[in-house]
């Protein structure tokens, strides 16, 4: 059965970054997939700041990679770039840790005007990981997204939920299309 690993780069457990990963994943178990949110909260910050590529504390996660087929990347926009702790833990990862796979980046930040940070800053990254598949991504501003008490994201623009909608119904079908005949 395909798997999809869900990276959230916020440093909190409750974000909307994470709101969406969590709509997301829902929405892959529905779909018959196996779905995996890793965190920067799951992992000791003792061992993230020193880049302990080696800890014990990454296996699951680098475990959890090596078996996905698609990966969904969240993060709030700070200064115009993903989070640091998001850089951090995709530091942790091997080279070529995301080849092969399919990757939908997405990103929250405060002003529209943070948007092109997905095509200037997250891509690129994700990109000398090995990714050569990467979807269009989907920014959410501030006043379009919030966080509801179920932990899911509350959409205040219709045009944002119909392309996220559409982003993780491109990924679904991409993981879940039969394998070309050899």
């Amino acid at each position: 059965m395909p798997s999809i690993l869900l990276i959230s780069g916020s440093p909190s457990v409750v974000s909307r970054s994470g709101s969406l990963l969590e709509y997301a994943r829902r929405h892959f178990i529905a779909a018959g997939l196996t779905a995996h949110i890793a965190g920067l909260y799951d992992f000791p910050a003792r061992e993230l700041i020193l880049g302990k590529y080696d800890s014990p504390a990454f296996d699951t996660l680098k475990d959890l990679l090596a078996d996905a087929s698609a990966v969904v990347v969240a993060t709030p926009i700070y200064k115009a770039a993903y989070s640091g702790g998001l850089k951090t833990l995709l530091d942790i990862l091997p080279q070529s840790a995301l080849r092969g796979k399919t990757v939908l980046p997405l990103a929250t930040g405060g002003s529209p005007g943070h948007q092109l940070a997905i095509d200037y800053a997250l891509k690129p990254v994700l990109s000398a990981l090995g990714a050569t598949d990467l979807l269009q991504g989907v920014f959410a501003s501030d006043h379009q997204l919030k966080v509801g008490t179920d932990g899911l994201p509350e959409f205040s623009d219709a045009d944002l939920r119909t392309r996220f909608d559409n982003a993780v119904a491109q990924l679904t079908g991409i993981v879940t299309a039969p394998s070309p005949a050899i």
